[in-house]
């Protein structure tokens, strides 16, 4: 998925405005514009559009994590230079602060049953035998989760 497809459910499915993206941005560190963030979240076709890199999405979500979870102590952890699917599933689900089950009755309401086991396989480290990567297919139906339990009005 392209970063800027996952900011944009994001931000629509915990309801945050443009003032909220700048505030979440400079918990990382990073200093955009009101136009930035609008040119991120535009679609494709749009003239004004830019592609979201990966060291700026990963500022994102580590500053989504600070803002919902508050900041550790100790210096700001530094952004990925390269994000994958299941970096990004292992950021939202610790700034959302969910467990297992919280994450399988999210996917439930998608419509899309996954087992515990399926589940730990992808936050564990690329090297481990038992690792499996997050497709989008999977990663989407979490976002649609996240979505139908933070914002269940924005369906009917």
């Amino acid at each position: 998925m392209f970063n800027n497809d996952v900011m944009r459910r994001i931000r629509y499915s915990l309801d945050i405005n443009d003032s909220g993206m700048i505030k979440i941005f400079a918990h990382s560190e990073l200093q955009v514009t009101r136009n930035q963030v609008c040119n991120w979240l535009s679609r494709e076709d749009n003239p004004d559009f830019q592609k979201c890199t990966d060291v700026q999405f990963s500022q994102f979500l580590n500053g989504l994590i600070v803002e919902l979870r508050g900041a550790k102590d100790g210096p700001i952890q530094q952004p990925e230079q390269k994000l994958t699917n299941n970096m990004i599933f292992k950021k939202l689900r610790i700034a959302l602060n969910l467990k297992a089950e919280d994450i399988l009755e999210i996917m439930n309401l998608a419509g899309f049953t996954f087992s515990k086991h399926e589940l730990s396989s992808l936050f564990r480290k690329p090297s481990h035998k038992h690792y499996r990567e997050c497709n989008d297919q999977t990663l989407r139906r979490f976002l649609k989760g996240v979505q139908l339990k933070y914002r269940p009005s924005a369906e009917e």
